[in-house]
Parts: C-alpha cells; sequence; structure tokens
C-alpha cells in the first residue's frame, strides 16, 4: 500500500447550484440535506494533508455558495495544501478577490462552455457575459485564472471562435475536456460525440497560443503529438493513465469517497468519512480495485491489441463506464476513431 501516495482531490464541498446546467453530471442545483458541517470539513482537510495530498480542486455545485468556503481553503492553505477553485463565475463580485487572496488560493478556473449563444443555452441568458467578467476582475488582480470547456456535438466545432474571444482575456490556461454521458446529460440525451481528432488538431495548431492550450484526461490517447496535447510543450506531457486510487481521489458533499469525483456512482465509493478516516479509505487494500490491481489483461475491444495500451491501461475509467460500461475499453479513442470513424458512433 505505500506505493500509493495521494496527491491531489477534487473536493465537491457542496451540491447547492444557481444553474441546473443540461449537462451538468452531479445534478447540481440544491444543497444534500447532510452535507458535511464546517467541522466535519475543517477535519477532512487535517486528513488531505496528514496524508500528503498536495493539490485540492474546489468544486460544487457552485463553491461560492456555501457561505464557509473560505474557512475551508483556508484551513487547506494553512497545511501547505495548494488550493483551486472551480466556478461558473455567475455570483463572482469583486468583494471576492480580498478573500480570494487572504487564504492564499493558488488559481482559480472558470467554465466557459462556448461561444456566447451556446453558453447561455446550455446554463442561462447572460451567464457568458458574468463568466468572463469574472475572469477579468480576477486577472486584473493578479490572481492566476483559467478556463474549462466541456465539450460535446454542438460546441466543438466552434472553437475558432471561442479562442478569439478567450485570447481578449488574461487567461493562464485552458483545458478542454469531453462531456460524459452522466447525470442531466444522460437523462436530457444530450450528443456528447465530437470529432476528437479535429479538438486535437485545434489544439496543436494553436501552440503558439498566449495561454497554455490542452485537452484533459478524457480525450486522447497516443495519437502523434501526444507529448505536446496536455497544457505542456516539453513533448514529454503523455497521458500515464488513470489515476483515480493511485494519487487521487474524489470527496462528494457527503462524505463519500471515491477515486474520482467524475466516477459519480455509488458502486465506486470506496467508504464515507463520517464511518472511516480518509487514512482508513485510502489504505485498505480492497479499495480501488479497479485501478490498484490493474493488468493488461483486462482491457477489452481495441485497447486490448493496442501498443500503447499498457500505458494508457484503457484511457479514463469514469468516460469509459458511462459511455458503455466497460473499463478497460476507451470508447472515443482518437487513434481509433482516426482509423476507424464510424467506431461506436
Amino acid at each position: 500500500m505505500s506505493s500509493f501516495k495521494l496527491r491531489s482531490c477534487v473536493w465537491e464541498i457542496t451540491l447547492a447550484c444557481c444553474f441546473r446546467c443540461e449537462y451538468c453530471g452531479s445534478r447540481a442545483g440544491k444543497a444534500r440535506e447532510n452535507e458535511l458541517s464546517l467541522e466535519e470539513c475543517l477535519s477532512v482537510a487535517d486528513q488531505l494533508a496528514a496524508l500528503g495530498c498536495r493539490r485540492v480542486s474546489m468544486i460544487g455545485g457552485e463553491v461560492f455558495m456555501r457561505r464557509d468556503w473560505a474557512q475551508i481553503v483556508e484551513r487547506l492553505t494553512g497545511r501547505g495544501v495548494s488550493v483551486c477553485i472551480i466556478t461558473n463565475g455567475f455570483l463572482f463580485e469583486p468583494e471576492l478577490i480580498g478573500e480570494l487572496k487572504r487564504v492564499n488560493i493558488e488559481s482559480v478556473a472558470v467554465s466557459v462552455d462556448g461561444i456566447e449563444p451556446l453558453h447561455d443555452k446550455y446554463r442561462q441568458q447572460g451567464s457568458f457575459k458574468r463568466a468572463l467578467c469574472a475572469i477579468d476582475a480576477l486577472s486584473g488582480a493578479g490572481i492566476p485564472v483559467s478556463v474549462i470547456t466541456t465539450l460535446n456535438a454542438e460546441n466543438a466545432p466552434f472553437l475558432e471562435a471561442l479562442y478569439a474571444e478567450l485570447a481578449r482575456h488574461g487567461i493562464g490556461a485552458w483545458q478542454l475536456q469531453a462531456c460524459s454521458p452522466m447525470g442531466n446529460a444522460h437523462e436530457g440525451g444530450i450528443d456528447y460525440r465530437f470529432d476528437p481528432s479535429a479538438v486535437i488538431e485545434f489544439v496543436k495548431n494553436h501552440a503558439d497560443a498566449p495561454f497554455a492550450l490542452g485537452i484533459a484526461d478524457n480525450i486522447g490517447y497516443f495519437t502523434e503529438d501526444e507529448g505536446s496535447l496536455r497544457g505542456n510543450l516539453s513533448g514529454k506531457a503523455v497521458f500515464g493513465g488513470c489515476s483515480a486510487g493511485l494519487s487521487a481521489i474524489g470527496i462528494d458533499s457527503i462524505g463519500n469517497v471515491r477515486g474520482c469525483e467524475s466516477m459519480y456512482d455509488p458502486r465506486f465509493n470506496e467508504g464515507n468519512l463520517r464511518e472511516r478516516s480518509l487514512e482508513a479509505i485510502w489504505t485498505d487494500e480492497n479499495a480501488f480495485s479497479y485501478n490498484r490491481r490493474f493488468t493488461p489483461a483486462l482491457l477489452t475491444g481495441e485497447c486490448a491489441a493496442c501498443p500503447h495500451g499498457r500505458y494508457c491501461a484503457g484511457g479514463c475509467r469514469s468516460y469509459n463506464y458511462f459511455v458503455h460500461g466497460k473499463l478497460y475499453e476507451a470508447p472515443r479513442c482518437a487513434r481509433v476513431l482516426k482509423n476507424k470513424p464510424n467506431v461506436n458512433e
């Protein structure tokens, strides 16, 4: 068990949100009745630090709808843990700048899911402009700010137009991730499919962007330019397989622990922090077995014959599960689709 070192955590501190987005995987909107109290959250923060976690991405819902968010962040940063907040930017007010600086926030990521008509369609009227205002306020105050865009069949073709808009704002990074057919996206029938090769080509063509531009772990894998597609121009930033339960965890607002917060299904819950300590869950020899006991023999489909399969390990576990239920087979691998464009259409 000593070989598994916790390094990062995505922590959903509340399910409360000012939106009910069409593709929200967690079906955010109302806070759960039994969300962790402030005291419990502070204990979780201490446990994360004690286990050596280096970075927490704090999410919702909408983080700023939880009034004690700053106290939780401050507890983490006070223990040497870097914290990034992911927000929709709609509720962002200038007064938050002082609080973010006071608690020593590392960065803030704002969700922008397409050009204005599409972003507002997914969220609500006026939300695109308010997201950009939040970006400008953060950047102007010297707080590192990035953008996360969730791609689907409708918004992926408009990346160039969105790039032109974002280039006018002071962002430090832009991450492109695939919409997963889970939660609201599944129930609403969102067409999550897009051409990953086109997205990869887009990133490639903008290697000189004024900010770091890259794809997330659920897009790829091992195409010709893999080493420079993940926001790192070193040429060595290759996808090393799903990190859920190996170096990363997810925690939801009622204390459930899973390998990745995108694995939003009860079958992936490894324990609850009201019942067991984080250390007990992390060091449980039976926990996170889908990754901790992975061998290339588990790969199926095209992944089983792929020369990169042992390194890629079949791609993103969460995306695989919600697309077709097969954990060790990437349903929309860019390498496969390039050669067989009709696969899984």
